[in-house]
């Protein structure tokens, strides 16, 4: 049976066998209300008359009419969104694209299926479902927040760093964390990283806020290290930093202040992000590099400089982009590309972390393609930092389950 009730489902497909094949399906896993379409147009005049709208709907790609395709773009501009299944009989790189161009539209994609179907494909794709779905925030519904409040924010140490778990693949210890910027707002509550870093950019602020995060990151290093538990630390560096003259001298202070060794930092650098002054940026970075600290190229894969950027900056970790390891473990095209990133890193010899890993299936894809840390919901959300020595004894007591099974193979 299925984790959620749906209580009534929408099957779009121009094939009349296929549709009472999925409403089979759906009523043994406990579905009572369903309704069918022939097609995107009639689907979209079925849903101007429904009093109760879809939980979920499922729908074909290759259709006369209106096909699948066209369809979602109409349930977009309608703003009508309800968790979509897409079922189809081609390869599954269109299938792939599909989803990711319904990620982009900003609706909700429970999985993007080969045909026939099957109750254990459909259940694999409704892990993600929730009965209870809110639809995406607009970014007008979001809070606004200015320069002003930005840089009080950071004079008053509003922002702070939360950190998420870094483990390693093969046995699932803790190895390291993440500081992430979180914003703490006195009316507006958690103001998402997206609204206020980019405003921190453009304001000129993005420096000050990076020299926070660091000096906080190191503060808790130093900490844990009294406790006995050495971690990595890794903190984001904004690339308009580094061609302020004497940053990475900032940054050597900083970590004599906390009487840190350099290599217990990484410092991540975004793909694409040193444009700007290139002599200056570089200058910063082999010096930082020269210091021991680690360097990690971040987001990789996203943008379209990876292999000038591996060749022109000493890097000494690759940090693979969610996008190409949410999924993986079912669409070919992602784990070809996985697989070449960390082969190249390999040759490199350069330590790969996974980030974006939430689900167990992806885990495993992991461990067997030789991944050397993971990172993502699976493990553990971005957290306060005392909450981690309460997350850590619940960890322990689930390594069982991330440990490779028996007669996995070694990498």
């Amino acid at each position: 049976m299925m984790p959620y009730t749906i209580e009534t489902l929408l099957i779009v497909d121009d094939s009349s066998l296929q549709r009472l094949h999925t409403v089979g399906l759906m009523r043994e896993l406990g579905v009572e209300m369903i309704y069918e379409a022939g097609d995107g147009q009639e689907a979209l005049d079925l849903l101007a008359l429904l009093k109760l709208p879809p939980s979920l709907v499922i729908v074909d790609l290759e259709m006369p009419g209106m096909d699948g395709v066209e369809f979602i773009q109409h349930l977009q501009e309608r703003k009508l969104n309800f968790p979509i299944i897409v079922a189809s009989s081609r390869e599954t790189s269109l299938l792939a694209s599909v989803e990711t161009m319904i990620e982009a539209l900003g609706m909700h994609v429970l999985g993007a299926l080969q045909k026939p179907l099957n109750q254990e494909k459909i259940l694999g794709a409704l892990k993600s479902f929730d009965g209870n779905l809110a639809l995406p925030a607009k970014d007008d519904a979001l809070p606004s927040v200015c320069e002003t409040e930005l840089a009080a924010a950071i004079r008053n140490g509003d922002i702070v760093a939360f950190y998420q778990p870094k483990v390693d693949i093969r046995t699932g210890m803790l190895k390291g964390v993440e500081a992430l910027a979180r914003w703490m707002h006195p009316t507006n509550g958690m103001v998402p990283p997206d609204r206020f870093i980019p405003l921190a950019e453009q304001s000129g602020l993005i420096h000050e806020l990076t020299l926070s995060m660091l000096t906080q990151a190191m503060a808790q290093a130093a900490l844990w290290n009294e406790r006995g538990l050495p971690l990595k630390v890794a903190v984001n560096l904004s690339p308009l930093s580094l061609d302020i003259p004497g940053f990475a001298q900032k940054i050597v202070d900083l970590l004599a202040q906390h009487d840190l060794q350099a290599d217990q930092m990484v410092l991540e650098i975004t793909e694409g992000s040193v444009v700007a002054n290139l002599g200056m940026a570089l200058g910063t970075l082999a010096r930082l590099r020269l210091k021991g600290f680690g360097l990690s190229i971040d987001d990789y894969g996203t943008g379209f400089s990876s292999m000038q950027q591996l060749a022109r900056i000493p890097f000494t970790e690759l940090k693979i982009d969610r996008s190409f390891v949410h999924g993986a473990h079912s669409r070919q095209n992602l784990r070809v590309i996985l697989q070449s990133a960390l082969d190249m890193a390999k040759r490199l010899e350069l330590v790969t972390v996974a980030e974006g890993i939430e689900t167990i299936e992806d885990w495993r894809l992991l461990q067997e393609s030789g991944c050397s840390i993971g990172q993502g919901y699976l493990i553990a959300r971005p957290m306060p930092a005392n909450d981690l020595p309460v997350w850590l004894k619940g960890h322990h007591r689930r390594l069982g389950e991330l440990r490779p099974l028996a007669g996995s193979a070694e990498t």
